[in-house]
C-alpha cells in the first residue's frame, strides 16, 4: 500500500493515518502516528518509534518531536491496537506461535509489519539515500530486539532498545522467546545477531519489581528481579555467547544515570546518542531523575 504513504510524503506537522502491510498475512490495520517540523524535506532521516505496553504510539511521536526539530527528522511511531493485536503474545513477542503453541508461518509475525512499513517508505521514495533508525521503549523494546534477534537489522541506520522487561537470550537452545530455539531460523542467525549493532539503554533506577506491567513468567524471573537487572543478564550473555563462537560482540549496554521506566527520557537519551553522537551528560540527565512515563 505504497499509494497510502504518498500522504506521508505530503505532510508536515503532527498526524496520524492508517496503514495496512497487506503482506502475507499481516492484514491488520495499524495507525501511524507522523510529525514532519515545518520546513523538513521528505527526504531528511527518518525515525521509527515503537510504543509501550499502552499502544500510545501518539505519545511516542510526541516524545520525538523535539528531536525532530532540533535535528531535521521524520518521526514514525506505528501504533499496534489491541484490538487487533492483543496481549503480550500479538505484540510483543511477535505473534510468532498460535493460541495452541504451533509455531507459524513468518509471514504472519508482528515484526514483519515494520519490516514492510520499511520497504513501503523505500518503495514510496519517503526512503532513499537517508538512514532510517529504530526505537523502542519498554514492551517496545521488547518488540524491537526480538524483530533484529529474529529477523536482523538490515537497512536500518541503528537500532536502539530501552528498557525492555525481558530479553530473547542469545542461546539457541531456549525455545522462544526466551531463546532462539524452535522458530525455524537459520543457522547462522546467531552469529548474525551477535554481528549487529544492537544499543540496549538501561535506566539504572528502572528497579521497581513491584510494577504490574514487569513481566513475572519464570524465563523472566531467570534474568533478574527487575529490568536494570535484566539488561545487564541480557548484554552479559551476549558476552559469553561471542566468547563461545570466538567472535566480537557488536552490541553495546548504556546504563543511564538516574532514570526509570521512563518512555519520553530515554527517547530523549537515545536522540542524543544518534544525533548529537554522546550520551547526555549528569547535568542533562538529573532534569528526568524519578520520572515514569510507560
Amino acid at each position: 500500500m505504497t499509494d497510502s504513504l504518498q500522504h506521508f510524503s505530503q505532510q508536515h506537522g503532527r498526524f496520524s493515518m492508517p496503514w495496512k502491510a497487506d503482506s502475507g498475512a499481516l492484514h491488520l490495520p495499524v495507525v501511524l502516528n507522523c510529525y514532519r517540523p515545518p520546513g523538513v524535506a521528505a527526504d531528511a532521516p527518518v525515525v521509527l518509534v515503537q510504543h509501550g505496553v499502552l499502544r500510545n504510539g501518539d505519545d511516542y511521536r510526541d516524545f520525538w518531536m523535539p528531536a525532530a526539530d532540533r535535528h531535521g527528522l521524520q518521526i514514525i511511531a506505528p501504533t499496534f491496537g489491541n484490538e487487533h493485536w492483543p496481549g503480550v503474545e500479538s505484540y510483543n513477542n511477535g505473534s510468532v506461535w498460535t493460541e495452541d503453541a504451533e509455531l507459524r508461518d513468518r509471514a504472519y509475525w508482528s515484526y514483519q509489519a515494520v519490516v514492510v512499513l520499511a520497504q513501503q517508505l523505500r518503495d514510496a521514495g519517503i526512503v532513499g539515500g537517508q538512514p532510517l533508525y529504530l526505537f523502542g521503549h519498554s514492551a517496545g523494546g521488547q518488540f524491537v530486539h526480538r524483530l533484529v534477534s529474529t529477523l536482523g537489522a538490515d537497512g536500518f541506520a541503528g537500532v536502539v532498545a530501552g528498557n525492555p522487561g525481558w530479553y530473547t537470550l542469545p542461546n539457541a537452545t531456549l525455545t522462544f522467546p526466551e531463546g532462539l530455539a524452535g522458530i525455524g531460523l537459520a543457522a547462522d542467525a546467531l552469529e548474525r545477531l551477535l554481528a549487529t549493532p544492537l544499543v540496549i539503554l538501561a535506566g539504572d533506577q528502572d528497579t521497581d519489581t513491584l510494577d504490574p506491567n514487569l513481566p513475572a513468567e519464570p524465563a523472566a524471573l531467570r534474568q533478574g528481579p527487575h529490568r536494570f537487572a535484566r539488561a545487564r543478564h541480557y548484554f552479559a550473555a551476549g558476552q559469553a555467547a561471542a566468547a563461545q563462537l570466538g567472535m566480537p560482540l557488536a552490541w553495546q549496554l548504556h546504563e543511564v544515570a538516574g532514570i526509570g521506566h521512563d518512555g519520553e527520557a530515554m527517547s530523549h537519551v537515545c536522540a542524543h546518542w544518534w544525533f548529537e553522537g554522546r550520551m547526555p551528560d549528569a547535568a542533562w540527565l538529573a532534569q528526568w531523575a524519578g520520572r515514569t512515563t510507560a
